[in-house]
Formats: structure tokens, sequence, C-alpha cells
């Protein structure tokens, strides 16, 4: 009989305590400087009605939803799903918002941390199961709710050391608004905006080749790539991106696309560009105060593939990582689809899993988090002296040192080498002599000094020490 694999599930990780920790501090970082902005904690079950995520997310995103067979045999012989695991964290807010909008307050800010899953294909910082850190304020349309959550992430980013990251902002209805004035038909935005939200995999010529493959007409496709590639050839002539983007909005909302060298190519702005344009300025504006003003950067490039935004999206990227590090945006409309009633809400999420790959390989987890697991071992002399051990390990314990006891009345090297192996840097013992005494015997690992002291004295040692 073959043994049975020990790998876990082909896209699913093990997590050893070291991976733990290291999750652990980000996780922590990040909700200690949400809990600064006023977000409240959420949790929602893993698994949610097949209803409720379904035709939430765009035609690809509904493809990797991963479906629970029904239970008995109904399900077993049709294959049949009335389950999914959860596939973002946004749906499952806008039903929870739609259930409980009573009990909550009128402008709901919320974080929640948990895993969410996808039928993807793995890769590089891309899982199956993964964690997302979700931010999102429910309630208000005002542009401060877009500053608010990219200072907030900012900080975040900034806290765990990152510098070099960029949040590249625009908005949907800027997009619709191009796709509307170069001519393609309603019925075709969808597939037309998940081919340029690849735009920074594929370059503009894969963009052009990637539209025609969806069925864009070959000369809508010419003029949406004259679009999207005219940014970048003015950035190659030494102007910023992010300023060619914005002269090029303004050119579009102004009617002076001639002036800009792109007569001819779009039709005039319609009002709802109009109005996201001056939402953009605002919130570029509004964050000049916050930590984001050093990351912000216009970027009418960008898409997001999730079929619910409805206005400002928002991305964060960095130079050493395919995809981004998160994002999010507006979402007016997706509550509406459980409540009844539009309720504006704007979210954003971080991926976890994508920003542990960065700082591992970037080296930058401080090392006493990825090295050290206790303070102190707690040594057992002998068998007899086992209980008075843990008596001692129980005293420190409550005085907030971390002591890991040694299970065996093994000899003492052979304790020794197993806390310097788990890198805990004293041992304490308690022989005969010491317990005769009231004393304990700290040894320091790594400098080999030794020290009997009185048992009481013991925490103020370690703790000066650990300092």
């Amino acid at each position: 009989m073959a043994r049975p694999q020990t790998q876990p599930a082909r896209g699913m990780r093990d997590f050893l305590p070291e991976d733990v920790r290291r999750r652990e501090y980000v996780i922590g970082v990040i909700a200690d400087v949400y809990r600064r902005y006023g977000f409240e904690p959420l949790e929602t079950p893993a698994v949610e009605n097949i209803e409720t995520l379904m035709g939430k997310y765009g035609e690809e995103g509904d493809r990797l939803i991963f479906k629970i067979l029904k239970r008995g045999e109904e399900g077993r012989q049709t294959g049949l799903t009335d389950l999914a695991l959860r596939y973002d964290l946004t749906v499952p807010l806008a039903r929870v918002v739609a259930e409980y909008r009573g009990a909550l307050p009128r402008v709901f800010k919320r974080y929640q941390v948990q895993p969410v899953w996808r039928a993807d294909r793995p890769q590089k910082g891309r899982f199956r199961e993964f964690y997302q850190c979700d931010v999102d304020i429910v309630g208000s349309r005002s542009p401060i709710v877009e500053t608010e959550l990219c200072a907030a992430v900012s900080d975040v980013l900034e806290r765990l050391g990152f510098e070099d990251f960029t949040i590249r902002l625009n908005d949907r209805r800027v997009l619709t608004g191009l796709l509307d004035a170069a001519g393609l038909p309603a019925d075709q935005h969808g597939t037309a905006l998940v081919a340029i939200d690849k735009l920074d995999k594929i370059g503009i010529a894969g963009v052009r080749e990637d539209l025609q493959g969806r069925g864009v007409a070959e000369g809508i496709a010419a003029r949406l790539v004259a679009v999207f590639a005219h940014p970048a050839e003015v950035g190659a002539s030494g102007i910023a991106p992010a300023r060619a983007w914005h002269d090029l909005l303004a050119a579009w909302t102004e009617g002076t696309l001639a002036a800009a060298g792109l007569g001819g190519t779009l039709g005039p702005a319609s009002a709802e560009a109009q109005a996201a344009r001056e939402s953009l300025e605002s919130i570029l504006a509004l964050s000049r105060e916050t930590s984001a003003a050093r990351h912000m950067q216009l970027d009418l490039s960008l898409a997001r593939g999730l079929s619910y935004y409805t206005g400002a999206i928002m991305e964060i990227s960095v130079p050493d990582l395919a995809g981004s590090l998160g994002g999010g945006g507006r979402y007016d409309g997706l509550i509406g689809m459980f409540l009844g009633e539009q309720i504006p809400a704007c979210g954003f999420s971080l991926g976890l899993e994508r920003i542990l790959v960065v700082m591992s390989e970037r080296q930058m987890f401080p090392p006493a988090l990825t090295s050290v697991s206790a303070d102190v071992l707690m040594t057992i002399w002998s068998a007899e002296r086992a209980a008075d051990a843990i008596a001692l390990a129980t005293s420190l314990r409550r005085a907030g040192v971390r002591v890991d006891v040694y299970p065996d009345a093994d000899k003492l090297g052979k304790q020794f080498k197993y806390a310097s192996s788990r890198h805990i840097p004293f041992v304490a013992v308690v022989g005969d002599d010491e317990a005769a005494r009231g004393e304990v015997t700290i040894k320091d690992l790594n400098t080999g000094e030794q020290r009997t002291v009185a048992r009481a004295d013991a925490v103020t040692l370690l703790k000066d020490d650990r300092r």
C-alpha cells in the first residue's frame, strides 16, 4: 500500500513556527494602524451561499470561485452546488451590511483579516488559499473616504519598511468614458477592461492583440492603444508618466485633444467622466497632508478586473513584484444588490502573501522575530525537581517572561544544546544546591556568563538582559 501524500494540496501551504511569527507580525502592524484610523474588526464565515458570490466578480472572476457540492446523493450524482468558499472579503461585507443595517453606524468603518480561496493557477506570490487584509468605509460618497483608505494603507506599508511602492489611482467612470469615446459598444466594456488591466504585464502591443482576440474591432482597438500608449511615449521624452496621464485627462475633458496630439482619436468626455476627474483631483489634493502623497500617482491605464467597481480604483505596485501588493476601489452599487437601496462604499485590500514574499526576499523582518521562540529554557535537573522547575517557570511567565520548559530530565549538556538549536538565549537551572538555598542559576548561552541569584531576582535579571 502506497504511503499517503504528505504535501499540502496544490496552491495551499503549511505554516511552520517562523512563518506564523512573520504573519502575525505583519497582521499586527496592519490591525494597529487600522485601529488608529477608527476601523473596527469584523469576521465572516469561510463558506457563503453560492448565489451570494456568483455574478459579483465578472465572468473571469466567477470561474475562479471554489464551489462546494450539495451534500448527499443529489450533489454527488448531479454536480449541483449550493455553497462556495468565499472569493474575497468585499462581497461578504456587502451581505453583512444588508443583513445588519439597523445595528450598524451610519458610517461603518471595518477592517477584516481572513483567508479567501480562488481556483487559480498557482505561481510566485499567488496561491489558491491566501489571506486578504481589507479595510472599508460604508455610508459616504465623500473623497475623504478614498483619502483615508490610501493614507491608512500607506502608513501600514511604511511601518513595515516599504519605501518604493506606488499607489496607482484611476476612476472606473474615466475608463468607461474612454471606451465610449473610442466607439466601443457597451457590451464589450467588460472584456476590454480585462485586456487593459494587463498593460503593465504584456505591454501595449500585447493589449492590442488581446483586445482584437476578444472581438474588439481593429479600428477601435487601434484608438484605445493610441490613448494608452500616448503617456508612455511622452514619458520617454523625459516627462513623468503620472504628469502625462494628468495632462491627457485634462485635454480630453476640456476638449483639447488635438493640442495633445490625439485629435480625432476620442469623442467628447461624458458628464460622468468630468465628475470623475473632479473626484480624482479632490483625492489627490486631500492626500497631500498624508503619507500617501509620497506614493500616489494618477494612471488612466489602471482597470482592476472586478466588475463591481463604480468609481475611484487604486492599486499598489512595487518594482520587484509581478502583480500588485493590493488594491481596491469604490463599489457604490454592490450593497444595493442585497439591500434594495444604494449605499456608497469603498475599500482597499492588501495581499498578505505577497507582502510576506517581498519582505522575505528583501530581509525586512526584525531578526528577533524569526529566531527567538522564548527568553529562557527551564531545565529539568531531575524527575524529583520537575514540579519545582514548573513552579519557577509559572512565576516567570506571570511576570511576562517567555519560558520553554524542557520535558525530560536529560543531561544538562543535551538540554543546553536544545536551547541553542532553538535560539533561546538563556537557560535556568535549579539543582539540589540551588533549591536548598532558594536560588536559580541563569546562563547566557551567547556569552557563556553564568550567575546564581535568588529566585525572586530572576525576573529582573532576565528582563534586564533581554533589553
